[in-house]
């Protein structure tokens, strides 16, 4: 290939990203406009093609010697055929734009729907939001442990499971013929909701708030869009017990009710509750601080185990007095 040629003033490689549709870098418009000739590789959609009346390009050595006499713009998916590096390395400028944050999304969606389709994954045609349910829990733990234990490529990871199950219960939903709703409306109404909620961030009110008054302010401006009854509808009532009562006990308090001189009773539930609530009036998080001892007891036990094996004692063999002796050794971590 002779690439000592160098091509006309306007000659160009003009790179576009199908995944944004027929959609060509702003800098390329002037160069598309004055070009004698345009070309699209096969991988360019024919939408596009019509739309700039482009044509195969020429072998490499033939588009050289054109682009050495006339303004000739090659469009291509990417810089990797003989034809674009030809043009690119006679200097021919590559005009690009680069991705906006979130393109790669784009990939997702279309993935989940080629494995939801005829000849995808018979797996995922099985499913509906029924049996899906337990994966979500699954992964949103799986995303909890990461984020715990700071581990910053499980929570990359995780985060990408617990989408996987929003674009599945979406690409599900799709498919129903009642009442079909699929991912761009599941997306317009976060954009919605986020927009609605933060007025002081997209309207022109130029009141700035504190995060406590912002949080206020989100739950009341919910309770008008919901129109709900109660202060405490809407609250899940499928998560964790302990996080569940802080946050009934937060909504309460916030609409004025005076949680803290209740009387919860004494049973074993009834106490739980008032530790519950009394933790989060006081401004903790009762589910994670206990989630936290959780963990730390759960770790307690595995080193005192491994204490007993290089001590050449079974662990499922040991008597209470046994492990109270290697619990106690331990170093102290505030469980007693």
């Amino acid at each position: 290939m002779n690439t000592e040629l160098e091509v006309a003033h306007g000659c160009a490689v003009v790179l576009v990203d199908d995944r944004l549709g027929d959609v060509v870098p702003a800098a390329a418009v002037r160069l598309l406009r004055g070009a004698s000739a345009v070309y699209a590789e096969s991988g360019v959609s024919g939408s596009l093609r019509r739309e700039l009346g482009a044509t195969e390009p020429p072998a490499v050595e033939e588009l050289l010697r054109q682009a050495a006499r006339e303004p000739v713009v090659l469009v291509a998916g990417e810089l990797s055929s003989a034809e674009s590096k030809g043009l690119s390395a006679a200097g021919a400028p590559v005009v690009s734009a680069p991705a906006p944050t979130g393109v790669e999304l784009l990939d997702a969606v279309a993935v989940m729907d080629r494995l939801r389709s005829p000849g995808g994954c018979p797996w995922d045609a099985q499913q509906d939001h029924r049996t899906l349910r337990k994966y979500l829990v699954e992964e949103t733990y799986e995303l909890l442990d990461a984020i715990a234990q700071r581990d910053r490529g499980a929570m990359r990871e995780e985060l990408g499971d617990v989408l996987l199950q929003v674009l599945f219960h979406a690409r599900v939903a799709a498919e129903d013929e009642a009442d079909p709703f699929d991912i761009d409306e599941v997306a317009a109404g976060l954009v919605g909701k986020l927009v609605s909620r933060h007025p002081n961030v997209f309207a022109e009110d130029g009141q700035v708030l504190d995060a406590e008054s912002q949080h206020a302010r989100w739950e009341e401006l919910k309770q008008q869009e919901k129109q709900r009854d109660s202060i405490v509808d809407g609250v899940a009532l499928g998560q964790p017990a302990v996080a569940l009562a802080a946050k009934l006990v937060q909504r309460a308090s916030r609409a004025g009710v005076p949680v803290d001189e209740l009387d919860f009773g004494g049973s074993a539930g009834e106490e739980l509750f008032a530790i519950a609530a009394r933790a989060k009036l006081a401004g903790a998080d009762p589910e994670d601080e206990l989630r936290a001892v959780a963990l730390e007891f759960a770790e307690r036990i595995r080193a005192a185990g491994r204490r007993a094996r290089e001590a050449g004692k079974d662990p499922r063999q040991l008597d209470s007095a046994e492990w109270r002796e290697l619990l106690t050794d331990l170093p102290d971590s505030g469980l007693g």
